[in-house]
């Protein structure tokens, strides 16, 4: 078994999850078998909370996690580490350019999920803001939208899919909260392999230890990963258990 690595940190959506967003048994299976084998497994996704905690659950996993691409990180299920806001000025002017572009959005509070058809009916200052998202597949309104966001300060600017943005504060991201991880389980980032698929990976990707994009990640990814292996409706993160951490050895 390779003991370089620790931690196995897993992007949900387009990653551990096939495209039914359900976790393949053979997924199942081996990440079992990582965890009995002393291997940390943490849920790093784009989710809010409530959203990952049921697969977390299934994989019957109390490690820690990281939620809404590093907006909060979770020394436990349940047990919140840190929280990094968005700032409701920023907020505001997100939102403005939503409704100037006429596009679908969404916009994650500390304890609800708003969108274009269901927005927030009470002042924006009421509530505490982790993440704003953009999606449509016209690619020149998402460029003419990315354009405006470049000319702003303070913002983290990823995508979760070719057709969207997601916007978190400055310098909070998935590798931030992997690294606020590391800390809480006293190893270090060289010790961890990131796996993902999307922009909101790739600062894990290239500052963890070993990143690895799924075969269906965006180009983008793959290029930066050191290494690719098959598709989320494959059992591309088998492959990555497997060759890696038991290094082809079928866990033996």
């Amino acid at each position: 078994m390779n003991t370089k690595y620790k931690l196995l940190a897993l992007d949900m959506d387009g990653t551990l999850l096939n495209d039914e967003e359900n976790i393949s048994s053979e997924t199942i299976k081996w990440i079992r078998r990582a965890t009995e084998h002393g291997v940390h497994v943490c849920l790093s996704t784009g989710r809010a909370f409530a959203s990952a905690l049921p697969y977390a659950e299934q994989l019957g996993l109390d490690t820690p996690m990281v939620t809404v691409n590093g907006g909060e990180v979770w020394s436990a299920p349940h047990k919140l580490h840190r929280r990094s806001l968005l700032d409701v000025q920023r907020l505001k002017e997100l939102h403005e350019i939503a409704m100037e572009m006429d596009t679908w959005f969404w916009a994650y509070s500390v304890h609800n999920i708003y969108n274009k058809e269901h927005w927030i009916t009470q002042p924006l200052e009421d509530n505490e803001w982790l993440k704003f998202g953009y999606y449509t597949e016209d690619s020149d309104i998402l460029h003419r939208i990315l354009m405006k966001l470049q000319d702003m300060d303070g913002l983290e600017i990823t995508n979760s899919s070719p057709f969207n943005l997601e916007i978190n504060p400055q310098g909070v991201n998935k590798a931030t909260g992997i690294a606020e991880v590391c800390k809480i389980l006293h190893i270090d980032m060289s010790e961890v392999i990131a796996v993902g698929d999307s922009l909101n990976d790739l600062a894990a990707i290239q500052q963890c230890g070993l990143g690895v994009a799924m075969g269906n990640a965006q180009q983008h990814v793959q290029d930066e990963a050191d290494i690719v292996v098959a598709s989320n409706n494959d059992d591309g993160i088998v492959e990555v258990i497997k060759n890696v951490i038991f290094e082809g050895l079928n866990g033996k």
